[in-house]
């Protein structure tokens, strides 16, 4: 409820940090996705205070506030100088991968019109932003297999997916969930060869993979004949605050069609670079500011570091019985799996030590698995964290989520239209699901069910969850 009288600032910061305590911590490491920390309060310093400089700044037009324009043109020119590119490389600051995703889709269908609904060429590792993109843009994603043990797309397999609707294939550098970067040189040589946009997803692994040491890295920036779009994000491994990211061209004309503009109406004239139309600027200043605060030599020594904790797990988890890496990672992203211990209840075993590792389910033959982001502070904690390993992959052998009898065929067959929010939260806690519960903890059986299901299912049943989540009956 609205308060009748304003509160004071420091009674809304001290309910603000009660709220808190049940956050996943954002330094530190322990949480090996969603945040990124670089061990570097002066970076950190730099991006909050910019941030905060311009947060009351309005990106919505760029004629009012010139600031953005000219911060804009830094950042987007600094990205694309590492990423194959030059100050003259067209590009587009956005609020994240997703938007820059979908600006490269749109500017793919708006300048490649087919006959009939256009496609996009996914292998079934790219980032669902994709399936989204084509989902609010009319077109169709067309899926294609990865190589079972490298985990990377196999060009063969997009070359035979290419129609006459298609409009963009698409390679990650790496795919998030197993840290693998696909074969962009072979993908973008097929799609350049038949006409087609070949868009690379570098939305984690851009601003890390070009500041390892020369050589050892994939080529799969913009300097890759056939590749004509690129995106990168900048609040992951560029460890800016939230809310930047960076998508690049190779021509003007796709640039153009990232837009969109609106007159026909009686008010102000819209043209619009992202899907936002009012922005703060906090975000475009914040990510300035880090960048200019770490420079090349703080971002090659940070890109070192993540690696070097990347390497020294891979090495420890190979001395844990039972416990495998999936793939051959490129990027300081790893996937462990396990045909031993069930990784459900691991890494709920896991999170009881304080450090939280991403559930990702089986899907077309890839078994589930955790996924871990190693980040700049990483290096640190990592024997820590295989010590935490160990020591849970012996206690949970041989024990099962506490999922009841048929629950998972109970659940396909559930008619989801009969159930309101309140019923369906009453259906949650009904198998031990507490939607006020700590974010991580006590997931295995909810994992264990999704991982039963056909992804259709799955889908419907995290729409009701999320649902059900902001709804006033969770508590």
């Amino acid at each position: 409820m609205l308060p009748e009288s304003g509160r004071s600032t420091d009674d809304l910061l001290a309910e603000l940090s009660r709220l808190r305590e049940g956050d996943l911590p954002v330094r530190e490491g322990r949480v090996a996705a969603y945040v990124y920390d670089p061990g570097r309060p002066e970076a950190r310093e730099a991006g909050h205070r910019a941030y905060m400089e311009m947060i009351e700044v309005n990106g919505l037009d760029p004629t009012a506030f010139p600031s953005t324009v000219a911060l804009e043109r830094r950042v987007v020119g600094a990205v694309a100088s590492v990423l194959g590119g030059d100050a003259s490389t067209p590009g587009i600051f956005t609020s994240g991968g997703t938007e820059s995703i979908m600006l490269a889709v749109k500017a793919a269908r708006d300048t490649r019109p087919v006959r009939g609904r256009g496609e996009v060429v996914l292998p079934v590792t790219a980032h669902p932003a994709f399936r989204k993109a084509c989902h609010y843009l009319g077109l169709d994603p067309v899926t294609v297999p990865v190589d079972p043990e490298s985990l990377r797309a196999v060009p063969e397999a997009v070359s035979g997916a290419l129609t006459p609707r298609t409009v963009m294939v698409v390679a990650s550098a790496p795919s998030y969930p197993h840290g693998v970067v696909d074969p962009v040189a072979g993908i973008a040589a097929l799609a350049a060869g038949r006409g087609v946009l070949c868009h690379v997803d570098a939305c984690v692994g851009g601003w890390v993979l070009p500041w390892l040491e020369e050589g050892t890295a994939p080529q799969f920036d913009l300097s890759v004949p056939g590749v004509t779009s690129l995106s990168c994000d900048l609040h992951k491994y560029g460890y800016t605050p939230k809310g930047a990211s960076v998508v690049l061209f190779t021509d003007e004309r796709l640039r153009r069609g990232a837009y969109y503009a609106g007159a026909d109406w009686p008010g102000y004239t819209v043209v619009n670079s992202t899907v936002q139309s009012s922005k703060g600027a906090g975000p475009l200043a914040g990510a300035w500011a880090t960048l200019n605060a770490l420079g090349s030599s703080g971002y090659r020594e940070l890109a070192r570091e993540a690696m070097a904790a990347a390497r020294r797990l891979r090495e420890g988890v190979a001395d844990i019985p039972g416990l495998r890496v999936l793939g051959d990672p490129d990027a300081p992203l790893v996937a462990l799996a396990s045909d031993e211990v069930d990784v459900f209840v691991l890494a709920d075993r896991v999170a009881e030590s304080g450090w939280f590792l991403q559930p990702q389910l089986s899907y077309a033959g890839i078994p589930a698995n955790l996924h871990l982001t190693l980040t700049g502070v990483s290096l640190a904690g990592v024997d820590a964290l295989l010590e935490v390993l160990a020591g849970a992959v012996t206690a949970v052998r041989g024990v099962r989520p506490p999922v009841p009898e048929g629950l998972a065929e109970a659940v396909s067959a559930l008619d989801l239209s009969t159930l309101d929010d309140r019923g369906f939260v009453e259906l949650l806690a009904s198998v031990g699901v507490d939607l006020t519960g700590p974010g991580g903890a006590g997931m295995a059986a909810v994992n264990t069910v999704l991982d039963g299901l056909e992804p259709s299912v799955r889908e419907a049943l995290l729409v009701r969850f999320l649902s059900a989540l902001y709804s006033p009956h969770a508590g």
